[in-house]
């Protein structure tokens, strides 16, 4: 049964065996541990051109992951003040402690995020940063309900109704969410999400 208890989902997720789905501000995410990232590409038979992120319940938990002179993580760090938590993805730099699997094509890039949902940030504050993207087959649209993911991916572990009811579980209205790359001396906005990012 897909569907399970908080703790065995958080249990399941830091063994690394199985794949987890959880809600956040946005779509709901399909999760695994970084090293094992080739599960995600493997069960959404997603190209291995289009890179996963790291989402984690916050920011200190991501800067090990990328690298960046002290002008830089200063610009990073600003901007993580004023848009984190929420629907802002920064795609950055990637020190070597990224594992390739992340972004098999361009492992010098990663894309990072801290999502505005407490249940997100529950389960993450616990297993650390997570390799993550939306839930769906390759080409489909995101799935937007456990009960979806439950029906489609029924390999996969979600929290079960009643941990759900414990956690206020933000509307996402099915919007991805903003993704910008630093480009050296600024930003270049790579998809327009949910929110409206300024430089």
């Amino acid at each position: 049964m897909p569907s399970v208890s908080l703790v065995d989902l958080i249990a399941a997720a830091q063994l690394g065996d199985r794949l987890i789905s959880f809600p956040t501000d946005t779509l709901p995410a399909l999760a695994a541990r970084p090293q094992q990232a080739s599960l995600i590409f493997t069960a959404k038979q997603r190209s291995l051109t289009k890179p996963l992120i790291l989402m984690a319940a916050e920011a200190a938990d991501l800067w090990p992951y990328v690298r960046g002179s002290e002008a830089e993580m200063a610009i990073w760090q600003q901007v993580a003040d004023r848009y984190w938590p929420g629907a802002l993805t920064l795609v950055l730099p990637a020190s070597d402690r990224l594992p390739p699997g992340i972004n098999p094509t361009d492992p010098t890039t990663v894309g990072l995020r801290v999502p505005h949902c407490a249940i997100a940030c529950h389960i993450l504050s616990q297993t650390q940063p997570l390799a993550t993207t939306s839930v769906n087959r390759s080409g489909e649209p995101p799935l937007q309900t456990m009960t979806e993911i439950n029906a489609q991916f029924p390999e996969v572990l979600t929290p079960s109704p009643k941990d759900l009811s414990l956690f206020s579980v933000p509307s996402c209205e099915g919007q991805p969410s903003t993704v910008v790359k630093w480009v050296g001396k600024g930003w270049e906005i790579l998809r327009q999400g949910r929110i409206q990012f300024e430089a």
